[in-house]
């Protein structure tokens, strides 16, 4: 230390600027404009307070471009304002935390802190190795962890099952129905037409 501290050598640890003192009149070194210029946007009052994306009044990013499709319905998932969000939990996690026997929920999860929260989803994933046998709850699980925890003996119970889609571009048409079978039904004749035919 280069000597004692002491009234004449103490001094902030952030040193101190003056403040910008404007409109003072042009003794004070910022007058007339007070260092806006003078004239345009930038000049008048409350020109900072603009909206994010604005662009001076030219026509702004958002709007030029074309209106894509696709992420705003809930079928575009998972993007979108309809992402959904899972917490990823490894199978190397519970070898390394629970016990051979024990079960798995997200309530267990959280207690040894793989998780943040229980009111997100969870899903397992097969990263790492596993030689317990374990009951395991989880919201969701890769095709890996679900056939690593059955090699290991354990059970998975997915909470939330994925609800398969249907064809897309494809007409509708009544379950049991098919092309050919319709066709045929269309094509075959009743007795009664073929006798009422034979005898006219």
């Amino acid at each position: 230390m280069a000597g004692d501290l002491n009234l004449s050598n103490l001094q902030p640890a952030q040193p101190r600027t003056d403040r910008k003192r404007i409109g003072r009149g042009l003794g004070s070194g910022k007058g007339r404009y007070s260092g806006r210029g003078i004239k345009g946007q930038k000049s008048r009052a409350g020109s900072h307070a603009m909206r994010a994306g604005f662009e001076g009044g030219q026509m702004p990013l958002y709007m030029r471009t074309a209106k894509l499709r696709g992420n705003t319905s809930a079928d575009a998932m998972p993007i979108g304002p309809f992402r959904t969000y899972s917490q990823p939990v490894n199978l190397r996690d519970l070898e390394a935390r629970f016990e051979a026997g024990e079960e798995v929920t997200p309530e267990s999860l959280k207690a040894e802190g793989l998780i943040r929260s229980i009111r997100k989803d969870v899903k397992l994933l097969g990263v790492g190795e596993l030689t317990k046998k374990l009951t395991i709850t989880v919201h969701g699980a890769s095709a890996t962890a679900r056939e690593k925890v059955e090699a290991a003996g354990g059970s998975l119970t997915v909470l939330k099952q994925r609800k398969p889609r249907p064809p897309k571009n494809m007409k509708r048409r009544p379950e049991g129905r098919t092309k050919d079978a319709t066709q045929e039904a269309e094509t075959e004749t009743t007795p009664a037409e073929t006798a009422e035919g034979e005898g006219s």
